[in-house]
């Protein structure tokens, strides 16, 4: 079989945006842009090697100055999925489009299934409510140590978060309780996208979650690209939150990390070994530590962090190697409330075996990407997205 290359690494820059999709008005989010805000918060952003591939070439950032022999092919990719989340965002990029969009509870959860988790559980239930992660244990966090109470929360996603200590809930039975609630929200009457375990530590004023979360996602509906590949026999090596974002469906290995640097350490360290298939990475502090938080001086510096490590990264590929970096949504810090934004997301391709990228037509899914991974590999073909590896050759 003739592969063009050997190994696909894909980088989602989670939450990174870059500017309002045509629908944006429908969800709200009329205006939303999250690079260019940011970049105009901060009066610009240093970022020469996302400048050299191509960055600006597709949306022009303050202080990112356009390439005029982008080192990447890039365009932008619009989502066809109905929503805006981290579930159909990835599941999207690997060839899965998402019509009907999971359950929001923006006046918290429903009473039974409060009652069946204090139940279950043998805890009460304290919260039950969106809330910021941060806000909610300087809020519940004290009511919580006193009296062993799970604080329960949700956000403009599909989540039910569990909070607790880990000197008064212990890991364990933490992630037990987050598999029951895991269980019952998959009926049709809830259909959560994600169940959250969010440990914390530390005492009232100095509160602070640690890196033993874990993520319960739902299972995807059907096969995606990652399936067909190890199915195949190929490698997929799945970094960050991708294996739980996938309910660990089609990866080989899971490479857990616990910041974007830590990912991007590992990610190098990935890229060193040799293999056939696909490294998948979510870099999860842009959303999480960043946007959510609206913090627009935060996500800079991270922006600019990343940027800062892309050299060693290319250094430690070669030719028979394929880098993406696109993100899976956006999360605007100078937008209204705490939510996701519905935004066109970067899409810059890099290989070692390009003399010079170019643009490529403007995607009308991140379906394109499952597509392109599976051609290259010569794997069965997603239901949705074009593929265009050809495109690069």
């Amino acid at each position: 079989m003739n592969i063009p290359f050997q190994r696909i690494h894909i980088i989602v820059l989670d939450s990174v945006g870059i500017g309002e999709a045509p629908d944006a008005a429908s969800f709200g989010d009329g205006g939303a842009d999250t690079l260019g805000h940011i970049a105009e918060r901060r009066n610009g952003l240093n970022m020469p090697n996302l400048a050299a591939l191509g960055l600006s070439n597709i949306k022009e950032i303050k202080g990112v100055p356009k390439a005029d022999h982008p080192l990447a092919y890039w365009t932008k990719m619009q989502e066809a999925s109905n929503g805006k989340d981290t579930m159909t965002g990835h599941w999207e990029i690997m060839g899965l489009v998402v019509d009907k969009p999971f359950q929001v509870f923006p006046n918290g959860f429903p009473a039974p299934l409060i009652e069946y988790l204090e139940r279950e559980s043998g805890r009460k239930i304290i919260g039950n409510k969106p809330a910021s992660g941060t806000e909610i244990l300087e809020e519940l966090g004290e009511e919580h140590m006193k009296t062993g109470a799970l604080i329960v929360y949700t956000s403009a996603d599909s989540v039910l978060q569990i909070a607790a200590h880990e000197d008064i809930v212990p890991l364990d039975e933490l992630y037990r309780i987050c598999e029951i609630a895991r269980e019952i929200t998959k009926n049709p009457e809830y259909m959560v996208g994600r169940i959250i375990a969010r440990p914390f530590i530390g005492e009232m004023g100095t509160y602070r979650r640690t890196a033993n979360r874990h993520d319960y996602a739902l299972k995807p509906y059907s096969r995606t690209v990652m399936n067909e590949l190890k199915d195949a026999n190929f490698n997929v090596i799945a970094l960050g939150k991708i294996s739980d974002i996938y309910d660990g469906e089609g990866v080989t290995e899971t490479i857990r990390t616990v910041s974007n640097m830590d990912g991007m350490d590992k990610f190098i360290q990935v890229a060193k070994k040799d293999f056939t298939g696909l490294s998948f990475l979510n870099l999860v502090d842009f959303d999480a530590l960043y946007g959510h938080r609206r913090d627009p001086e935060g996500y800079g510096n991270a922006l600019e962090e990343f940027d800062a490590r892309l050299p060693e990264l290319l250094d430690n590929l070669t030719e028979k190697d394929l880098l993406i970096l696109t993100a899976d949504h956006g999360n605007d810090p100078i937008h209204h409330g705490t939510d996701h934004t519905r935004e066109y997301v970067p899409l810059l391709i890099y290989s070692k075996a390009f003399l010079e990228g170019r643009e490529l037509s403007v995607r009308n899914t991140f379906a394109d990407i499952g597509a392109s991974v599976a051609d290259n590999f010569g794997v069965e073909m997603p239901k949705h997205g074009s593929s265009f590896i050809r495109d690069l050759m």
